[in-house]
């Protein structure tokens, strides 16, 4: 079988149960993969526009706005004025930070059992594999417009 196969099918053989996982470890903290992720995204980019959020994570902006809707009534989210009066930049609250914080203790837990056996070189070159496939992904994408 061409390794290539293989590598696609043990792909998508391991998301489905890896996010089903997450979800559990989540619905501890009372949020769901797409929360997590948005969170995430914001805690590391500092603020973002729903519409940059929808594009880096491949979804359509309708759902990113009902997750935005949620983290805002959660507390964990909060809009500012961008520099075009009709841009709103989503924040990260104080609060947000705190439950990213315990969240992320949780996350980082579940990654670790997940990568008992795997060596940090094969992380990183997986790591790679990864962001060239993405790359393709969206090459292709462009490509196709």
């Amino acid at each position: 079988m061409k390794k290539y196969r293989t590598l696609f099918h043990e792909l998508i053989l391991t998301y489905r149960p890896f996010e089903t996982q997450l979800n559990e470890q989540l619905s501890k903290h009372g949020l769901h993969r797409t929360q997590w992720s948005v969170l995430y995204y914001l805690v590391m980019t500092e603020f973002a526009t729903s519409v940059e959020i929808a594009r880096i994570m491949g979804v359509e902006k309708p759902n990113i706005a009902r997750t935005m809707k949620s983290l805002i009534e959660m507390g964990y989210v909060d809009t500012i004025q961008g520099q075009d009066k009709r841009e709103k930049r989503l924040v990260v609250t104080d609060k947000g930070m705190e439950i990213f914080n315990e969240i992320r203790t949780t996350v980082d837990a579940f990654e670790q059992q997940l990568l008992l056996d795997v060596g940090e070189e094969e992380q990183l070159a997986f790591i790679h594999t990864l962001q060239k496939i993405k790359r393709n992904l969206s090459t292709r994408s462009e490509e196709n417009k």
